[in-house]
């Protein structure tokens, strides 16, 4: 029995010094979210406001730009897949790509072709094991992602949207990543970045307010450009484009940030809830190898007192 209670004791050993690592580790996710939460809170309404700006110069104009112009057959498509670059965070990995998978089928259901981009190392990782063509990949910044990051994704996807298809451009651009709802919510978004859809940017802007409402059947105002609209979408386009995916890096920082609290609260309970399992194994089997010890010295006292007697 002694030997079972030192197995006991080094397994209770061991679990605590897990537990140890699970909390420090929970803390550095709660310290770190509170801070994506906010680069996340102070970047949406930018996004959002450029957005509906891109809309309205787009509405105003005539021009056929790739910002807004909707190909007629479009047979090629992009999808920007953002996960993380670091495990430990739950499903939050797993969730997106399953996503990302989802929009891939359907979009080749529809007959397009897609070219892959994957921001993080658990992407690139579920692409390469299973032998998947990925047109580029990014890793190294999911946890603190910053401007510069979100424009050197944007360049390559930017130019493959103005390329010809013929030449191995792009007619549209997706995006899939993970929106930070709360600390308890994170879900998994796709979204079409480009052709940017004037209908759902116009319904956007007049859902913040009630007068929007009123005013949506009313005729659009007409716009001057200097020195034309095209080079003022062109000016537009990057900005774009880089604004999205630079809030779309910050919302998936921040859930990734979540998921880990998340997850290293649950293993921090489970090895609460282990280490209680085993100091009751242990002390039951202290209790036995005591009751044993005793038995036997019972006996053994038992057994001269009957020898004694047996002498006389």
């Amino acid at each position: 029995m002694g030997a079972q209670v030192k197995v006991y004791k080094r397994r209770i050993k061991s679990v605590s010094a897990t537990k140890k690592i699970t909390k420090a580790m929970e803390m550095i996710a709660a310290s770190r979210v509170v801070k994506a939460q906010r680069q996340v809170a102070a970047s949406t309404p930018y996004a959002t406001e450029l957005t509906r700006a891109v809309g309205a110069v787009a509405k105003g104009s005539t021009t056929q730009h790739a910002l807004t112009t909707e190909a007629e057959n479009p047979t090629r498509a992009a999808v920007l897949l953002i996960t993380s670059d670091r495990g430990l965070a739950g499903g939050y990995s797993s969730n997106v790509i399953k996503a990302a998978e989802q929009l891939t089928q359907r979009l080749t259901g529809e007959g397009k072709e897609v070219d892959t981009y994957i921001v993080g190392r658990k992407g690139v990782a579920y692409y390469s094991f299973r032998e998947r063509k990925v047109t580029e990949s990014w890793t190294g910044f999911t946890d603190n992602p910053t401007y510069a990051d979100a424009k050197k994704i944007a360049g390559p996807l930017i130019e493959a949207v103005l390329q010809e298809t013929a030449d191995g451009g792009v007619d549209e651009l997706h995006i899939v990543f993970t929106e930070f709802v709360s600390m308890l919510t994170q879900t998994p978004v796709q979204d079409r970045l480009l052709p940017l859809s004037l209908e759902a940017t116009s319904a956007a802007g007049a859902a913040g307010s009630a007068e929007g409402q009123e005013k949506k059947g009313e005729l659009l105002p007409l716009f001057e450009f200097e020195p034309s609209s095209e080079d003022v979408l062109d000016a537009l386009l990057p900005r774009y484009v880089e604004a999205r995916i630079y809030n779309a890096l910050l919302q998936a920082a921040a859930s990734k940030h979540a998921a880990t609290r998340r997850a290293m609260k649950s293993a921090t309970d489970n090895a609460d809830e282990l280490i209680k399992s085993l100091t009751r194994l242990a002390n039951a089997a202290r209790q036995a190898d005591i009751t044993q010890e005793i038995s036997e010295i019972v006996g053994g006292a038992s057994a001269l007192a009957d020898a004694s007697a047996g002498s006389d």
